[in-house]
């Protein structure tokens, strides 16, 4: 029976990436999306080109009331595709980034960061815990911001540091289903991240590039394979671990 994973923010950047990745690797895939169905749908059709099943169900991360709906639709999208009531893997992804130094940062900006990267993983894996299938995986997203300091990603640095500590605790309280829960921390990756800071400023891509062991900045590519290949059986014994991507960054 072909493994369902859930990734989140998956219509675009390492969310897409991810999903791709994960059907290469023979998985199904639901592309959870905030408001671009367009680009969900085209995922979709990717992933549908190379042989795996594949719905798109929207969903905000920063609307916790809203996830009793997304819940629902899961419900029935499960039943109608795959005639099952669980589903294996999530992979919480979605998100944004803020940069601004302290003193600039204002109250809607850290809201909004720990709204979707705290708040929204939070109430998404309790929302989704009777759905879980045991032995299932949960790989949450952080950065390598939370190891190092750039200046200007103060907030959004401490509210993936929140995100890891969550990690290790649900890793020890679902690990009594055989749960495993993990988090990935890319370093400095080629997206539009932050308005494409690194993939689209020169001089930032060769500062990051600088600090970085392998000598250039992620691809998408570097990122996406590495979580296909962590909720592989084989990696089974893994949990309440954070696994930085990011080619030797500053160390």
């Amino acid at each position: 029976m072909s493994k369902i994973a859930i990734v989140t923010g998956a219509n675009r950047g390492l969310g897409r990436n991810t999903a791709l990745s994960i059907a290469r690797h023979g998985g199904d895939v639901i592309v959870a999306y905030r408001g671009n169905t367009a680009q969900a749908e085209e995922v979709v059709t990717e992933i549908r080109a190379l042989g795996r099943k594949a719905v798109a169900l929207q969903l905000d991360m920063a609307e916790v009331a809203s996830f009793p709906d997304f819940t629902q639709r899961l419900r029935v999208a499960l039943q109608e595709n795959w005639g099952r009531d669980s589903f294996d893997h999530l992979i919480n992804n979605a998100g944004h980034g803020e940069y601004a130094m302290i003193e600039a940062t204002t109250e809607a900006q850290f809201d909004g960061l720990f709204d979707v990267h705290v708040k929204g993983v939070f109430f998404l894996v309790q929302a989704l815990l009777p759905l879980i299938a045991d032995g299932g995986r949960i790989v949450n997203f952080s950065s390598g911001l939370t190891r190092i300091s750039y200046p200007g990603f103060s907030a959004y640095a401490a509210a993936k540091g929140a995100v890891e500590t969550l990690t290790t605790y649900m890793a020890r309280e679902l690990g009594g289903r055989g749960i495993t829960v993990n988090t990935v921390a890319p370093g400095a990756i080629e997206t539009d991240f932050g308005g494409g800071m690194v993939r689209d400023n020169a001089e930032a891509n060769a500062q990051f590039a600088a600090m970085t062991a392998l000598g250039r900045v992620g691809l998408p590519d570097d990122i996406g394979p590495m979580i296909a290949n962590l909720l592989d059986d084989a990696n089974r014994w893994v949990t309440a671990q954070r696994i930085e991507v990011s080619g030797g960054q500053t160390i």
